[in-house]
Parts: structure tokens; C-alpha cells; sequence
């Protein structure tokens, strides 16, 4: 990643800020404020601004005056407790905002997190920078065999390098197409000064998915540990996971002990149906039982003997 003169010096001036406040402030949050956190090949997250921590959790769930409790073992408790059984509206009283450069079609996949203020840079307005994702070799990939939106066996030799050459050549074709289809360079320069060149609005139709856009992103910390969990996920795609697992760091420092419990029953916790729990019991009591007279599907019964780490029961 490659910041220019103009964004390296607007976030140095961010942080030169020195504002007080009788609002609570998350300190190690607080020290990599504007920093631009690189990701992938030209992305990045920055925090913007953020609102509460965990003493804004407790003091919603308790409705009390100041800064909840002085014990922060109980504070802990109760922070465990919320998340433990699924409480939601405390952790909404906490919010946080990025500033994020990402690739186009990781944007679209983002989008689908319908639970957050979104304001994306405008192509109708502004020219896209000249920047395309390219992916490294080793997260080059076949289509999946049984996972129809996944990645299958990585690519090697001359067919990784057949497709990165053709990622490459059709971003940088694609974008001058673009730049004369503007008359204008990316640096402002007119092309021809006989064209009238065609709005930006349509012309931005012609660029390819992996170039790269921006945008503020604000959500509450209840939907930013629905999109963190999802998104951190093995299963996800590696891209969208780059985002997320930068996203998980940023939560650690701002609400640290909500993101204990985050990992302990979000991330390191699994869900078990009825008929999950009651395989379960049987095991443990050493009764006997498989796929057959479990009332699970084939996915069902791997999933939970992946979850409980018994994948000598799994099914092939």
C-alpha cells in the first residue's frame, strides 16, 4: 500500500489534533487513530472516530448513572453474560466509523451487511485512482468441486501467470479505456483537446471489479460482531477475511473485554440444535450412536463433529 503526499500529511494532521473531552475514550484505540492499516495489495482500514467502550455497555444494560461498576470483574461478568445469551441492544450503545479502500467486487459482497451507514467515493463526481487488486500467487485458486462459492486446488507455474497477466492487462486496458473515454488523465491532463469526452457517470461503466474504491463505513458494535463473524470465518473469502481480521484487532483495542468474550462465544463457541445437543449427551454417556439414528443430514452431523473436534466420526 502507497499512501501520496496529500494522505500521509492529512493524517498527520488528524493526529496532531488535541481535543479534551469529558466522554470516555478507549486509550489504545486512541493510538492508532487515522493510522492507515494496510491491507491486501493498495487497500486499507482506518478508524475514524469511535463512540463508547465497555463501561457504555455495562452502563446501558444496567441503565445507570457513570461508569457502571468500580470492579472490573464484574463489569466482565456481565459483559459475559450479555454476549452469552445473545443480548443485543447494550452493545448497540457503542459505535465506531472506518475509512476503508477496498476492491469493487469486495465492496459489493460487503454491501450485503445491510446494518451500517455507508457513504462510498463517487465516480459520478470524482476519477477512481489507477489501482487494481492483484492477487498473490498463493491465493490463486480453482473453482471449488464441492463448495460452488469457494476456492478449490491453488494454481502453480504458468497457469498462475497466465491469469495474473490477464488480470493485469484488462485492468490497465480497461482503465485507459476509461481515461480516453473521460479525455482526461488521472493527473488532470487532457488527453485531446478536440474530444468532449463522456461524463464520468458513464464512463466508470467500463472498469473491471478489481479496481479499487472507497468509503466510510459507521455501524454499532452489536452488527460489527455479526459482519467480524461472518467474515473471519475459514469459509469466507480470503479477501473480504484480510478486512475482517484487521477489523477484530481494532475491536481488541477499543471494547478489550467484550472482545474476550467475543472470541470465547462467537468465535471459539459453536450452536447446537436439539437433536446436535442430544448427540452430544450420547457420546458423553457413551451410548451409541452415528449418523443414521442421530436425525442429523450429512452436513449436519460434519459440521458438529468438525465443531466438537471429533472428526474421526466425520462422514466421507
Amino acid at each position: 500500500m502507497k499512501l501520496t503526499e496529500d494522505q500521509i500529511k492529512e493524517i498527520k494532521e488528524q493526529q496532531s489534533q488535541q481535543n479534551s473531552t469529558k466522554r470516555v475514550t478507549a486509550p489504545e484505540l486512541e493510538k492508532i487513530l487515522y493510522d492507515a492499516i494496510p491491507i491486501l495489495d493498495h487497500g486499507f482500514i482506518r478508524v475514524i472516530d469511535y463512540m463508547g467502550d465497555d463501561t457504555s455497555i455495562v452502563q446501558a444494560a444496567r441503565v445507570s448513572y457513570g461508569k457502571g461498576t468500580k470492579k472490573v470483574s464484574t463489569d466482565s461478568g456481565l459483559i459475559k453474560y450479555l454476549m452469552r445469551h445473545w443480548h443485543s441492544t447494550p452493545f448497540e450503545m457503542c459505535e465506531i466509523k472506518y475509512h476503508i479502500k477496498l476492491p469493487i467486487f469486495i465492496a459489493r459482497q460487503w454491501i450485503r451487511h445491510r446494518t451500517a451507514n455507508v457513504n462510498e467515493y463517487s465516480a459520478r463526481y470524482s476519477i477512481l485512482d489507477k489501482e487494481f487488486y492483484l492477487p498473490k500467487a498463493e491465493h490463486l485458486a480453482a473453482q471449488s468441486q464441492n463448495n460452488r462459492q469457494g476456492r478449490g486446488q491453488v494454481l502453480e507455474g504458468d497457469k498462475a501467470k497466465k491469469v495474473l497477466d490477464l488480470l493485469k492487462s484488462d485492468a490497465e486496458q480497461t482503465y485507459n479505456n476509461y481515461e480516453t473515454m473521460l479525455n482526461e488523465k488521472y493527473d488532470g491532463s487532457t488527453i485531446d483537446k478536440n474530444s468532449p469526452g463522456l461524463a464520468r457517470e458513464l464512463a466508470r461503466m467500463n472498469l473491471t471489479l478489481n479496481t479499487y474504491t472507497q468509503w466510510y463505513w459507521k455501524t454499532d458494535l452489536l452488527n460489527l460482531m455479526n459482519f467480524i463473524r461472518l467474515r473471519v470465518d475459514t469459509h469466507a473469502q480470503y479477501e473480504i477475511r484480510a478486512y475482517a481480521d484487521v477489523m477484530l484487532n481494532t475491536l481488541k483495542k477499543w471494547v478489550p473485554t467484550t472482545y474476550e468474550a467475543f472470541l470465547d462465544y462467537r468465535i471459539g463457541g459453536i450452536e447446537l440444535s436439539s437433536k446436535g445437543k442430544t448427540v452430544i449427551q450420547k457420546i458423553i454417556n457413551k451410548e451409541e450412536v452415528d449418523i443414521n439414528n442421530s436425525g442429523l443430514s450429512k452436513r449436519e452431523w460434519n459440521e458438529l463433529m468438525d465443531g466438537m473436534n471429533l472428526n474421526d466420526r466425520k462422514i466421507t
